[in-house]
Parts: structure tokens; sequence; C-alpha cells
């Protein structure tokens, strides 16, 4: 190979090595939020498995309970269709209950960390407006 070859070579490895670094850096500038409309994306995302488990309305333990136990009334409704009606009515209310006091618990949380002057990290506020899309969407599609 001459020198001038040579050297034409080590140009376009240079280049193609400057390519790759500025795709890098160009991909680490869009992975930051630098807008709150980009934010406002970051919150519009399809959720990965982490989000929705941040997202539940309930624990698993407990959402299991209330399954097992709307799965007894619908079976009851054959023999006691008005007693099965009565005691959905009776949980339908327990969940509303559990639901309401689970985010006024997580609201008196936020609200004693902002009357203590304390910081409150955006990315537990971000948790705290994915569960409250989660449930708005859940009213929504009903």
């Amino acid at each position: 190979m001459k020198l001038g070859e040579h050297e034409r070579v080590e140009q376009k490895d240079e280049e193609k090595t400057t390519a790759v670094d500025q795709e890098e850096r160009e991909q680490q500038r869009a992975d930051r939020a630098t807008s709150t409309r980009e934010v406002a994306k970051d919150l519009e995302r399809p959720r990965t498995s982490k989000l929705d488990d941040a997202a539940t309305l309930f624990p698993e333990e407990e959402s299991k309970d209330f399954h097992k136990r709307w799965t007894d009334i619908q079976t009851a409704f054959v023999d006691e269709p008005r007693l099965a009606v009565e005691r959905a009515d009776e949980l339908v209310a327990e969940v509303i209950k559990e639901l309401a006091n689970s985010f006024a618990e997580e609201r008196s949380r936020l609200e004693g960390q902002w009357g203590r002057g304390d910081n409150v990290s955006t990315e537990d506020l971000r948790v705290a407006l994915q569960r409250y899309r989660a449930f708005f969407d859940r009213l929504l599609n009903v």
C-alpha cells in the first residue's frame, strides 16, 4: 500500500469513529428531557412492566382477593341472584373505599413532605402522576 492510500484509510477510519461518536452524543441528548413537552411525551409512552407495577391500584394479594370474591359472587348468582347483587354492591363499595383511601394516603404523604419543606423527588412525583393517569384512563375506558 502506498503512503497516500494509507493516509486515506486512516482518515476514513477517523471519519467513521467521529460519526459514531456524534451519533452517540445525539442519542444521549435525545435521551435527556430538556423541555416540558419532552417530559409529557415520556409520560405518554407505552408502559413497561416496571411502570405497570408502579401504576397498579392495589397490591397483588389484595387484588387477587377482590377477584376471588367477585368470582364467588358471580357463581352464587345462579342460586341466589338477589343476594349476589347485594354482595356485588358491597364489594364494589369496598373497592371504591379502598381506592379512595389509597389515593388520600398518597396525597397526604406528598403534602406532608411539602409542608415540612422537604423536596419530593421528581421520580416520586412522576410515579404518582402515572398512577393517577392509569386510574383516570381506567375510569374513562370502563
